[in-house]
């Protein structure tokens, strides 16, 4: 029972030392861009020693995965909690782009998913990350829509990414201080855009 407790409190200390790196990281990534924050900087800020670092993660642009990993995961659980209870699979879906356009506007987080994200990952590891999370949620959104006759039956993934790169490029375009709410009517519409023809 000792050793089943000590196991326990070892697993919980190594998270809490995961989840400083992770946050440390996030803090210095945003400040100063992945290119310019060094491992030394990244284990003072969170107060623990390089081999801790390494312990946890290969090298800075694996712990800039799980940066990404978690912000993404953020993204997507706020788009969630947006749209239960939506009438429709089409408002469920312009509730989650105006819950993506929000979540996105948190500090860094543009920066972090749409700017050093491809650059450090590439696309295709960004597209990984983002098919667990906001393109997932986009794609059941979509799906449902189609199945229940709210917008035409296009190929889903092709879909899925052409409305993601536009909530994308909307969350840049809010980033740099264009207006929001242009860009959300914009998104809704090619949102209603996709109805059947009557």
């Amino acid at each position: 029972m000792q050793q089943e407790t000590t196991r326990r409190t070892n697993r919980e200390r190594s998270e809490e030392t995961r989840d400083r790196l992770i946050q440390a990281a996030r803090r210095l990534f945003v400040e100063k861009s992945y290119a310019e924050t060094g491992t030394p900087e990244i284990v003072r800020e969170a107060g623990v020693t390089r081999g801790a670092l390494y312990h946890h993660f290969a090298d800075k642009q694996t712990l800039f995965a799980a940066v990404a990993e978690r912000e993404a995961r953020a993204v997507a659980e706020e788009i969630e909690r947006n749209t239960v209870g939506s009438p429709s699979a089409t408002a469920s879906l312009i509730e989650g782009g105006k819950a993506y356009l929000k979540a996105m506007a948190e500090p860094g987080r543009t920066r972090l998913l749409l700017l050093d994200g491809p650059a450090v990952l590439g696309r295709s590891g960004m597209d990984e990350i983002d098919n667990r999370h906001g393109n997932r949620t986009l794609r059941e959104g979509l799906q449902a829509a189609i199945e229940a006759g709210q917008i035409r039956r296009l190929p889903l993934d092709a879909l899925t990414g052409l409305l993601g790169a536009a909530f994308d490029r909307a969350a840049l375009a809010i980033n740099a201080g264009a207006d929001a709410a242009d860009y959300q009517a914009g998104l809704a519409g090619l949102i209603e855009g996709l109805a059947p023809a009557s």
